[in-house]
Order: structure tokens, then C-alpha cells, then sequence
């Protein structure tokens, strides 16, 4: 059974989990199995445990990021490696791009990405789809090359039915492919709480390294409920800077919503998310209030953003005292 390796940055674990879930059935039907470096048990020497499983792994995910290709582990530790394999036919590298970033000058950067055209995940209006195609390129690069002569392919020429070619042929071909999309109601409500969710995670794990990174800065975060988050930045014991990010309760505004402090109501903010949409896909679009309007013209993924809304909590501890 072919073994599938996940060379990812630790940032990721949460896209890392989603694509796992979707391999779901190929592990059932052991068409494969899979393995992370959150599989080493205790008592295991960690880096001698991944040089292993990377050493034996047919598959070679590449699990492509701004973290992964600012991770010197990932980088020039893990990604080195899978590529020498890759070169000496020993093993399959995919590379998955699951946020926007410069990867093509990578040496991965010749090989065929996944999903399609190396759209990154976070960009798709629906994740689900973009880690089936995923999937579905990691069924393909498990199944064995059927030899000339087989039973396979002697099969008669005029059985259409059974006929379907196992390679495509390559070819020059435009990149230029993307049909005119429609997206309904739902898929606004659902690219919403999606957006909303990974800023809440996105939020919750940069105020944690914050802490980590800073002497006397302390911070706290705390899930309200399903729609309200608060985001508490303390120095010194004090607390400068106070922020709740909801999703708007009135029917007149839906959008994620920003303001300064905590606060549970729903009737004011500093800054506002709507979702809209354009022919190819969703994206959120900032009213422009705390940049005065410098961010209307923006088409925002999810973690645009939420690095906009960081920047709006972070600011006062940038400033020079």
C-alpha cells in the first residue's frame, strides 16, 4: 500500500487535519495510508522518527504556504529531501498550495500542482472541492502504471465503454480556462462562516505567539459564542489593546465586524466585512472606514482578512512610545 507523507508547517495543522479527512475513503479502501510528524509517539527521537517515514514514503506531500517556505525545517530539511527522491524516481512529490504565496521559483515550482492551475485552497468559495481535486491527484499518483501488454490495454478498441486513457497527453494549452460562476445565497453564508472561523483560529494563535515572541506582553483570547470573539493585549500587566470581531446579528448588516474594546452589541463598529462576489469567486470587501476608504477596492480571501483586522489591534503597540 502506497504511504503518503505530510511535509507541512505546524501553522497549517488546521488545512493539514481537512485534507486528512478528505483521504478519508482512500485509507478505507487501502488504496493508501498516510503519516505526519503528530503520529511520533512518546519516547521517539523526532527528527530521526520524520527522516524515516520521509526516507519510505511513496507519496511526498508538499504542503505549500508562506510558513511552510519561511520554515527552515520544511524548506531546506524536508522539501530538499523529498526532491532528491522525486529526481531519483524513488518517490512522488505533490505539491499542495493552500495559501497564496511565491512558490513557483521553489525547485518544486516545474512540477504539477495541486488544486487545479495551483489555485491555493483558501482562495476556493468552496474548500471541500478544492481538497477533493487534491484527493483525487493523490489516487492518481497511488494507482501503478499498467504495463504495455496487459490485459488492461488489450482491451478491443470499439469497447468505448471500458475504454479511458490512464495518462494525459501533454501539451501546450491555455491557462486561460475559467468559466462565468454563479453563487447563490448559501455559498455567501457559508464563504462567511468559513472566513469567520479561520479568523477567530488565525486571532487565537497570533496572540499566543505574540506572547511567546514578547517579554511582558501577555494577551487573551476568549470565544464568546458562535458569532463573537474578544482579543485582550496586555503590557506590563496593562491592557492596550481591546478588540471584538462578530458577525453582524441585524438583517439589515451581515458582515464580520470590527470594534474597538469588547462589547456585545450589534449596532456599531470601526470596520465592517461584506461578502460579495465576482464572476470567478467570493471574497470580502472592506467598507474602508479605519483606512478611510484605502481598502474598498480590495478583494479580500479570508486571511487578507484577518491580517487586516490583526493589523487594526496590533497598531498601537507599533507605534513608538
Amino acid at each position: 500500500m502506497p504511504s503518503v507523507f505530510f511535509s507541512y508547517s505546524h501553522a497549517d495543522e488546521a488545512l493539514r487535519d481537512q485534507l486528512e479527512k478528505q483521504l478519508s475513503m482512500l485509507k478505507r479502501q487501502g488504496v493508501i495510508e498516510t503519516w505526519h510528524d503528530r503520529r511520533i509517539g512518546a519516547g521517539q527521537e523526532f527528527a530521526k522518527t520524520i527522516d524515516d517515514n520521509l526516507d519510505k514514503a511513496d507519496i511526498i506531500l508538499l504542503l505549500v504556504s508562506p510558513d511552510f517556505l519561511a520554515s527552515d525545517y520544511c524548506y531546506d530539511i524536508e522539501m530538499t529531501r523529498a526532491m532528491e527522491r522525486h529526481h531519483a524516481g524513488e518517490a512522488t512529490v505533490v505539491p499542495v498550495i493552500l495559501r497564496a504565496c511565491d512558490w513557483q521559483g521553489a525547485p518544486f515550482g516545474k512540477l504539477n500542482a495541486t488544486p487545479r492551475d495551483g489555485k491555493p485552497i483558501r482562495q476556493w468559495p468552496d474548500i471541500d472541492e478544492a481538497f477533493l481535486q487534491v484527493a483525487k491527484a493523490i489516487k492518481a499518483a497511488a494507482q501503478p502504471a499498467k504495463p504495455a501488454g496487459s490485459a488492461a490495454s488489450a482491451r478491443s478498441a470499439d469497447s468505448k465503454a471500458d475504454f479511458a486513457p490512464a495518462v494525459k497527453i501533454p501539451g501546450p494549452r491555455s491557462s486561460n480556462l475559467r468559466l462565468a460562476k454563479t453563487f447563490t445565497q448559501r455559498d455567501k453564508d457559508q464563504f462567511q462562516l468559513e472566513a469567520f472561523e479561520f479568523m477567530a483560529r488565525f486571532f487565537e494563535n497570533s496572540l499566543t505567539e505574540l506572547a511567546d515572541r514578547n517579554a511582558g506582553i501577555e494577551t487573551s483570547f476568549r470565544r464568546v459564542d458562535a458569532n463573537r470573539f474578544f482579543a485582550t493585549i496586555y503590557r506590563d500587566g496593562s491592557d492596550i489593546a481591546r478588540a471584538t470581531v462578530f458577525i453582524g446579528g441585524s438583517s439589515f448588516d451581515r458582515g464580520i465586524n470590527y470594534v474597538h474594546g469588547e462589547t456585545m452589541a450589534n449596532n456599531s463598529y470601526n470596520e465592517t466585512l461584506n461578502v460579495e462576489a465576482d464572476d470567478h469567486s467570493l471574497y470580502l470587501k472592506s467598507l474602508g472606514i479605519a483606512a478611510l476608504g484605502s481598502g474598498r477596492e480590495q478583494k479580500l480571501s479570508p486571511e487578507g482578512a484577518a491580517e487586516l483586522y490583526w493589523g487594526m489591534i496590533i497598531s498601537p503597540l507599533q507605534q513608538r512610545r
